[in-house]
């Protein structure tokens, strides 16, 4: 079984160099932030992985046991005495109130008019306050149009159009679970009671550790923008932050998949074995993805679950079976009685995460390593990578082939394919790395 692998999204090409990043940063900041005309953001690249076990030791098949430990780079300082959430103004339209109505509320935001956004741009979005420094202040507005408080940041990180405040930002959102939080959605307090006294909101940025007693948060708070490893739910008024998920967030870095939101009332009992398979088409199909992905299998399904059966939903439900110990027929990708309840019960192991190059949708595996691409090197993926660069046109270089081997006509093929992107230098070198993978596979 694989180690369990803590997250924290670090939005990136395949160059990771300073000036690299700087520069696709001031790329979010052209194209995200207008989105006036409804279009939607670019995913702007590929995770990165912090890794970390437990203490205790992972068991690895065999009955073999490993523990081991990568450090997660510090975020900032553990301390119990750091100052607690920042109070935030009322509602108001980008720039601030209204002319002629000084410190009048603004329009309030309409929850049902969000638009779509993936979270590797809301992590890039909250990026571009935090390398600019951007001062605390409840009466301010940033370049970009938003107050510079703690909800002002979330509104602007969710490309809401307006300046919302803690007492309505739970309104674009659904509420969720802790074991639900993903890089992009929000930690939340609002005191109804006394709004500007211990009212707050942090972006989840990912775990910080194993036991899942730290995260990474992004805040607006004095003197300027910070991320920084948090105690769940905060530093103070721990128990009363609840997490919330966007409605118009894509669910991951593919920006067509569907917002997530609250299942609908249907049945528990399982339908039977008759209605999952190749050809068939009904609600049981999708209802099967969508608890699919909550337990872990988003990577199988790029556009998000549908009613029609497909080798994602195979591969998906295998995955989850094997998740379980099982094995043989009782691990073949078709659900039965057993697995059909451990998803609607919530029961069971989740899918774990993909950190070996296990199969993606439709059998494409996923990224496996920089280490692969490299002259001589024999692997499977050159050969699919290959395949995929002829399909899309990319091609021109091979004399036959492709192949399972490494060589310079892939090298050269998968140049030609960054160029086409728009990348230049190091970003196109011919050597694919997680972006160039997700681009040719998407």
């Amino acid at each position: 079984m694989p180690m369990p692998v803590f997250e924290e999204y670090e939005p990136a090409g395949d160059c990771a160099c300073q000036g690299c990043a700087q520069r696709r940063r001031a790329l979010a900041r052209a194209r995200a932030i207008p989105l006036r005309d409804g279009g939607h953001p670019a995913a702007r690249g590929a995770r990165r992985a912090l890794v970390l076990a437990t203490a205790a030791g992972v068991v690895l098949g065999g009955g073999a046991t490993a523990a081991a430990v990568a450090a997660v780079p510090a975020a900032g300082p553990l301390t119990a005495d750091d100052p607690p959430g920042s109070p935030q103004g009322g509602r108001a339209p980008l720039h601030g109130p209204k002319a002629g109505q000084p410190g009048a509320p603004g329009a309030p935001g309409v929850p049902g008019a969000v638009r779509r956004i993936d979270r590797t741009t809301i992590i890039n979005r909250a990026k571009l306050w935090l390398d600019a420094k951007v001062p605390y202040s409840m009466t301010e507005y940033w370049t970009d149009g938003y107050r510079q408080d703690c909800s002002g940041y979330v509104s602007m990180a969710w490309n809401l159009g307006t300046n919302e405040w803690t007492g309505s930002l739970d309104k674009f959102a659904t509420r969720i679970g802790k074991d639900d939080l993903l890089p992009g959605d929000m930690l939340l307090f609002h005191n109804p009671a006394d709004p500007s006294k211990g009212s707050h909101v942090v972006l989840f940025g990912g775990w910080a550790d194993a036991t899942r007693k730290h995260y990474i948060a992004y805040e607006q708070t004095k003197p300027t923008t910070r991320r920084l490893a948090t105690p769940y739910g905060y530093w103070t008024n721990s128990a009363k932050y609840l997490p919330y998920r966007f409605n118009g967030v894509t669910g991951g870095i593919t920006p067509d998949a569907p917002a997530p939101g609250p299942q609908p009332a249907t049945p528990t009992a399982f339908p039977g074995a008759a209605k999952f398979g190749p050809g068939l088409s009904n609600e049981h199909i999708e209802r099967l993805g969508r608890m699919l992905v909550d337990r872990g299998g988003f990577r199988f399904y790029p556009k998000g679950p549908a009613k029609k059966w497909t080798e994602a939903d195979r591969l998906a439900t295998q995955a989850f079976q094997r998740a379980q110990g099982w094995t043989g027929a009782d691990a073949d990708g078709l659900p039965g009685a057993e697995t059909w309840r451990l998803l609607v019960e919530r029961q069971g192991k989740d899918i774990p995460p993909s950190v070996t190059g296990a199969p993606g949708p439709g059998g494409v595996r996923a990224y496996p390593g920089a280490s692969v691409f490299r002259l001589g090197s024999s692997h499977e993926a050159v050969a699919a990578l290959g395949r995929r660069l002829v399909a899309k046109g990319f091609g021109t270089y091979y004399t036959s082939g492709p192949g399972p081997r490494w060589g310079e006509a892939d090298r050269r093929n998968v140049e030609a394919f960054q160029r086409a992107q728009g990348w230049r230098g190091a970003a196109a070198n011919g050597y694919p790395g997680p972006e160039t993978w997700r681009r040719l596979f998407a």
